[in-house]
């Protein structure tokens, strides 16, 4: 028999961590570090089977989770929206720390959400690198976008410097991200299996390793919604309205979009796909997107059957 799990919440944010304890209606701070979240593990020791909930916030949930999950305490995050939805259904309308805290455990209390699965210390490792090359890739397209306007040959000198550094630090990270994978057989793996689909390189695989865990562990239905590439109904009564995407995560998305850009051409499967859909009426935006779900879905089902590409089963 499963044991009754305890929620407890917390608000994230860059610098705290605001708690919401259940039988207590007082919100407990502590700071978004080391020893904050280290005062937080001795408080949730005295729980029995404490199971922790926050928002999905990007990176500022990432040390707590680690932690977290070194001490075995279950760990979610849920959607933002549909906390936010809760707490309109709720009543709850106004906004601070304290009170998102306190609805993210109601929400908890009342959806139970399922415990993630906590990765590997390779996965996160990956996760890491593959978080700093695409932070790297943005200052290099902010950097050339610079480059164009000033005309100062010693600013000049300045932008063109920084932009022969960066891209030696995104070669630089592209060995680690290399190497990480190829120390690693389960994520080595993958990798060769996603790099077989055409139109899907190095980074690609990697990126969608990294941020895509799930990826072959879950359902058609889900792996699209977590990209967001899964179209969403406008209907009511008599209404029909457009299908559009939503959500989802956003880096994984971006690196699909620009991997199905160059499958469209290269990819026997998916350039005729697209030019159907196109020859049909088609928006391009919507042939693309119609494209993207085909891939990932073709992703999804390879890594769950452990077989590489082949023309005709994506």
């Amino acid at each position: 028999m499963l044991a009754t799990p305890t929620f407890v919440s917390a608000d994230v944010s860059k610098a705290h961590l605001d708690i919401a304890f259940p039988a207590t209606a007082r919100i407990w701070r502590t700071t978004n570090d080391a020893a904050g979240i280290a005062a937080l593990q001795r408080r949730l020791g005295k729980l029995e089977h404490p199971h922790m909930v926050c928002e999905a916030t990007g990176g500022y949930t990432r040390l707590l989770a680690r932690r977290l999950a070194e001490q075995g305490v279950a760990f979610s995050k849920v959607n933002p929206r549909q906390v936010r939805d809760f707490a309109r259904a709720s009543g709850r309308l106004a906004k601070t720390d304290a009170i998102d805290a306190a609805v993210i455990l109601s929400f908890a209390q009342v959806m139970q959400p399922p415990a993630m699965t906590p990765p590997a210390a390779a996965q996160l490792r990956l996760s890491d690198l593959v978080r700093r090359r695409r932070q790297l890739v943005d200052m290099l397209a902010m950097e050339k976008q610079h480059r164009a306007l000033p005309e100062d040959p010693e600013i000049v000198a300045s932008i063109r410097g920084h932009l022969d550094f960066l891209a030696e630090q995104i070669e630089q990270i592209d060995h680690s991200i290399d190497r990480q994978i190829q120390n690693d057989l389960e994520l080595a793996h993958r990798a060769e299996l996603l790099r077989t689909i055409p139109g899907f390189g190095a980074i690609t695989a990697a990126t969608l390793i990294a941020e895509v865990p799930e990826l072959g562990r879950i359902g058609k239905k889900q792996i699209a919604a977590l990209l967001g590439v899964a179209p969403m109904n406008r209907d009511s009564g008599q209404m029909r309205g457009q299908a559009h995407i939503a959500g989802g995560r956003r880096s994984a998305r971006c690196i699909l979009y620009m991997a199905t850009i160059v499958a469209i051409r290269v990819n026997p499967v998916i350039k005729p796909f697209y030019k159907r859909l196109r020859q049909e009426g088609k928006a391009p935006k919507v042939a693309i997107v119609a494209a993207m779900r085909k891939l990932i879905l073709a992703a999804n089902a390879m890594l769950e059957q452990n077989r590489p590409w082949a023309n005709g089963q994506a």
